[in-house]
């Protein structure tokens, strides 16, 4: 920049204004870099709380140049992440620590605390995290839920579905209003291909329960807690795989019965 001065001269002249030193201030090393980045951080958040979003903590919200439509009334935790081309609608509020890349948000949608999304469509009332992880291709539909520690990629949750708790649903549709229980897995990859597993409006599926794809859960079925599914799941029908239980009565008295005496015996030798 100090250049251009004699550059100008050699030119014929040169034309002095006025402007804000942040604006000029070269960049000669990384403490300069970071102060110029400071600088216009505080100038992108102040435009956007102008506009109407509510920042609880201005100096931690770190929103790209590139980052919007940001709607009105959006309400921003501290420590907040909007890179990319991220957009965010009306009303909606993203809570502590909740990094959005290439994210669209539908108005009043909740995005709690230390959620991470990338490439992923939010749609209206939906409600993710906390510790919600949406890869890309994810599309939470509007009054779906995701839960806490719930993975998603490439999967589409259609309205009111949910999944609140401890799961990982990759190259999955799930239709609307279906449930899915805590430590649910969908089985989407078998060591050379990723496959799809359907999961139709209404279904139920239990916890802890592994779906292994390809495979489809047929519309408002169960599928009962601790299942392995391997096959195609009938409209209506109940899926079960559980070993049967056997309870052996006294089993545990005698068991400690028999310990206690062994130890005696050793004590005594």
């Amino acid at each position: 920049m100090t250049d251009l001065v004699a550059h100008a001269a050699a030119r014929g002249g040169a034309t002095a204004i006025d402007a804000p030193f942040a604006e000029v201030a070269g960049i000669n090393d990384r403490v300069d870099l970071a102060a110029c980045e400071t600088a216009a951080r505080r100038q992108i958040n102040e435009a956007w709380m102008r506009a109407g979003v509510t920042m609880v903590d201005p100096a931690t919200a770190y929103i790209d140049a590139d980052a919007g439509p940001l709607g009105r009334d959006v309400w921003l935790g501290p420590n907040v992440s909007l890179r990319g081309k991220t957009s965010v609608g009306d009303g909606a509020r993203i809570d502590a620590g909740a990094v959005l890349v290439d994210v669209e948000i539908a108005d009043h949608a909740y995005i709690k605390p230390y959620s991470v999304l990338t490439s992923s469509t939010i749609g209206s009332r939906a409600e993710i995290g906390p510790f919600t992880h949406c890869r890309p291709g994810s599309r939470v539909d509007e009054d779906a839920k995701l839960g806490n520690f719930v993975e998603t990629k490439k999967a589409h949750l259609m309205a009111g579905a949910k999944a609140n708790h401890l799961a990982y649903l990759g190259d999955a549709s799930i239709g609307a209003k279906a449930n899915i229980g805590a430590g649910t897995i969908t089985c989407n990859y078998d060591g050379i291909a990723k496959h799809q597993t359907t999961i139709e409006a209404g279904a139920f599926v239990g916890s802890d329960t592994q779906l292994i794809a390809p495979v489809t859960i047929g519309r408002d079925s169960y599928v009962g807690s601790g299942t392995t599914v391997t096959k195609d799941v009938p409209r209506g029908a109940l899926a079960l795989t559980r070993v049967k239980q056997v309870n052996v009565e006294g089993w545990a008295d005698r068991f400690r019965e028999a310990k206690a005496k062994r130890k005696k015996s050793g004590d005594e030798h």
